[in-house]
């Protein structure tokens, strides 16, 4: 009987499926099977984790229930290749793929008639569980598909299902987003170390007041705009920030950048 979820690519996205799916129970370490090009730190997360490592995809794929996909874009099609040419997915496993840019029609014409595909776009985050992912369904992934390939991800963090024309504005957003979050924060603190803040207490002042302020607008459904205002008194120091943001194109830079990202992913796959 194949009763077991197989994750191939098992680097920063695959150790963090399998850690989070292991520490939660949501599927239990012996169940699970791990496969990557290169061993080194993967090998060593999956043994600590107690799950078992493999060296041959073909083979991890071949007993699996669920196959999850973490190999880069570029190197999925000779994947698919090469177990179609094995004979590795006739069982017809939920395959689910988070390779950014790879439409589901990609997908699903390297896979056998009739197996059920999920694409999902998540992000760096969840590897400490604070994460965000997206799923798409395939054409024939059914109603217990989807919430098979929610339950797997629900662990990681948030979860949402779009549509795939969403999907590169999805990546460019949510999944190259925290590189931005990350230079924002570094700025923020550079300007309490000019402050004559010492660096260290500057850069966890600017990060807890990102995790706060983010918090705020998940928890309370307010717009971003109305909090904004409910900080910014008349003549205040506030306002005067916010100026001078203002004076450098915030807005229009990361919407930009956005933008770009989100048009790079599109030519990924």
């Amino acid at each position: 009987m194949r009763d077991t979820l197989a994750v191939i690519g098992f680097g920063t996205m695959g150790q963090a499926i399998g850690g989070a799916l292991v520490d939660t129970a949501v599927y239990p370490a012996e169940r699970m099977v791990a496969v990557d090009k290169v061993r080194g730190s993967g090998r060593e997360r999956a043994e600590a984790l107690g799950i078992r490592w493999m060296d041959k995809a073909s083979e991890a794929a071949s007993q699996a229930e669920v196959l999850i996909l973490c190999v880069k874009p570029k190197e999925l099609n000779n994947l698919l290749e090469g177990l179609n040419a094995a004979g590795a997915l006739e069982h017809k496993p939920l395959v689910i793929s988070i390779a950014a840019g790879t439409k589901l029609a990609f997908l699903e014409a390297r896979v056998p008639a009739g197996t059920p595909v999920v694409r999902v776009m998540p992000n760096t985050p969840c590897a400490i569980r604070r994460g965000m992912s997206v799923l798409v369904r395939g054409e024939f992934a059914g109603d217990e598909h989807l919430a098979l390939a929610r339950r797997l991800f629900e662990p990681l963090g948030r979860v949402m299902e779009l549509e795939e024309h969403y999907m590169d504005a999805v990546t460019g957003l949510a999944a190259s987003g925290p590189a931005f979050i990350f230079i924002i924060l570094e700025a923020l603190a550079e300007g309490g170390v000019q402050c004559g803040l010492p660096r260290v207490v500057a850069l966890e002042l600017a990060a807890q007041m990102t995790l706060g302020s983010a918090s705020m607008v998940l928890e309370t459904g307010k717009h971003p705009a109305a909090l904004k205002d409910e900080v910014t008194t008349p003549a205040g120091c506030t306002i005067a920030g916010l100026l001078a943001l203002e004076d450098g194109r915030i807005r229009s830079v990361l919407a930009r950048a956005v933008e770009k990202a989100a048009q790079v992913a599109g030519g990924l796959g």
